[in-house]
């Protein structure tokens, strides 16, 4: 599948749906703090989810039950491979030094960084 970027309100649907980990609109209406977006809104927004491939539904009644269909992880990934491709030429080298000059880090927060960062890649050898 050839995932899109979101817009705003669609990652900000999309969270909650990953939260709750299936909705109905009343749910992710309920999920807003403050002003809430009118539920014909949620409803347009999930639509088009949906067309892009990242909820599906079923019908319970007469309502539809949304689920993920992309995982949060796998958006996770496909955000940083884009930021990182994108941004910093498929560097992480480059992301993280540019990262430490922007947030001030010290070189002990750095070496933090990328230990944990050598971790993960670890494990995910060791998955495949």
């Amino acid at each position: 599948m050839d995932l899109k970027s979101l817009t705003k309100a669609e990652e900000q649907i999309m969270q909650i749906i990953w939260k709750l980990r299936e909705a109905i609109v009343k749910d992710i209406l309920a999920e807003f703090e403050g002003t809430k977006p009118a539920y014909t809104t949620i409803a347009t927004v999930l639509i088009v989810l949906e067309k892009k491939g990242f909820v599906s539904h079923r019908k319970i009644g007469n309502s539809k039950l949304f689920t993920p269909a992309i995982s949060k992880a796998e958006y996770t990934k496909f955000q940083f491979s884009s930021l990182l491709g994108n941004y910093f030429g498929g560097s992480f080298p480059k992301m993280a030094s540019f990262f430490a000059l922007e947030n001030d880090m010290d070189i002990s927060d750095l070496e933090k960084v990328l230990k944990e960062a050598e971790k993960e890649m670890k494990k995910d050898q060791e998955k495949n």
